[in-house]
């Protein structure tokens, strides 16, 4: 199982942005370092909280402090701009990273983002699977192009312009062939994008602020779609985020992983809980669906989705985590306002030294026949 990062950044309002941008950057630094596989960052245009405006732009000054991890756009939002634009800085994107870039995708989902871009009544699922053909068209194609595709809003032509002498109308591709790999964040449950992912070889990614048991439904559907193209699903390519927290003590585990009022944990999860009554979307954190609304508090919301303790305790909740939902590829570990830095690097560290080795030696061992707690046992 690989080790991968995620973070839609959210720190607190009044904390200096050219810092926040700074800490952003340390954390991917650091995961690097410590020999992470790839590392996801989302944008938003419109959240003071959320307030990394551009992925790729921030995950381009990053190409040359970082060495082996790959950088990936955790989501580019393709309602943002067109897909031309997408699909030329996308490919330039990987060749300036020779080939260490994930194209992580998603339609762009916060309302004041849209209604700034004149969006807000656009369809934009329907401009997301638009723009995704189209930047797909762009990478198979050569130039003079004629994209014109059914039902689709985007044309793109270079016909009357171009000069291919000396390489005028030209659109670049990739530096990976024939694309590099394409991820899509998955939310809500039984999420039907997935089916499609399947299809199109593209790798989903569960949210980590999903309940872990619906997390499931998002494999069950990428191996559906896999099956109707004649493809088998590979469970390498499927990653689930976790919120995590790692101490070298229990107390200090409950307390910086939620228990204090000035917990980054507590704080993250407030903000979700928050958005998610405010639009309808508070069922993502539910057991059940008829599960009463009064139960889904803060707490609550804490308890069932941060993992957090010593490094022990941590290896059994992944694997048990692993046994309720089944084999995955990668566990992408969520990032936070780092409120004592000291706790957030060490987290990490043990995350990557500690945790995983012994995931990875219990999963070896299980796969030869010993039992998932004797293996865990064995492996500390």
């Amino acid at each position: 199982m690989r080790l991968g990062y995620f973070a839609m950044p959210m720190h607190p309002m009044h904390r200096p942005w050219a810092e926040t941008l700074d800490e952003d950057r340390n954390a991917v630094i650091l995961a690097d370092e410590l020999g992470f596989y790839d590392a996801f960052i989302g944008e938003h245009l419109t959240d003071r909280v959320e307030n990394i405006t551009s992925s790729i732009l921030f995950q381009a000054s990053l190409i040359h402090s970082t060495t082996n991890i790959k950088l990936a756009t955790g989501t580019t939002n393709l309602s943002y701009m067109h897909p031309t634009l997408i699909a030329s800085n996308a490919a330039m994107f990987d060749h300036m990273s020779r080939g260490r870039f994930i194209f992580g995708i998603s339609p762009g989902n916060l309302r004041s983002d849209a209604e700034a871009l004149g969006q807000l009544d656009q369809d934009r699922g329907k401009m997301f699977a638009e723009a995704i053909d189209v930047i797909l068209e762009i990478w198979n194609r050569e130039a003079p192009y004629r994209i014109d595709l059914p039902d689709n809003r985007f044309k793109v032509t270079t016909e009357q312009t171009a000069w291919p002498e000396m390489g005028i109308g030209h659109l670049g591709k990739p530096y990976q062939l024939p694309r590099p790999e394409i991820v899509g964040t998955v939310v809500a449950p039984f999420s039907p994008g997935v089916v499609l992912m399947g299809k199109r070889d593209f790798h989903p990614l569960s949210a980590n602020f999903l309940q872990s048991k619906w997390a499931k439904t998002h494999w069950d559907n990428y191996a559906q779609g896999k099956e109707s193209v004649g493809a088998v699903a590979d469970p390498s390519d499927w990653r689930v985020a976790r919120t995590v927290f790692v101490a070298d003590d229990e107390a200090t585990a409950q307390r910086y992983g939620g228990a204090d009022l000035r917990s980054p944990y507590r704080f993250y999860y407030n903000q979700m809980l928050t958005k998610f009554t405010k639009i309808g979307r508070l069922p993502l954190f539910k057991e059940a669906r008829e599960q009463p609304d009064e139960e889904i508090t803060l707490d609550y919301v804490l308890d069932k989705l941060v993992i957090r303790g010593t490094v022990d305790s941590v290896v059994d909740q992944i694997l048990a985590l692993r046994e309720q939902i089944g084999d995955f590829g990668e566990l992408v570990y969520a990032g936070m306002d780092w409120v004592e830095p000291a706790l957030a690097r060490r987290s990490m560290q043990l995350m990557a030294e500690e945790v995983m080795p012994r995931v990875n030696a219990a999963i070896a061992r299980a796969e030869t026949g010993v039992g998932a707690t004797s293996a865990a046992m064995h492996a500390r």
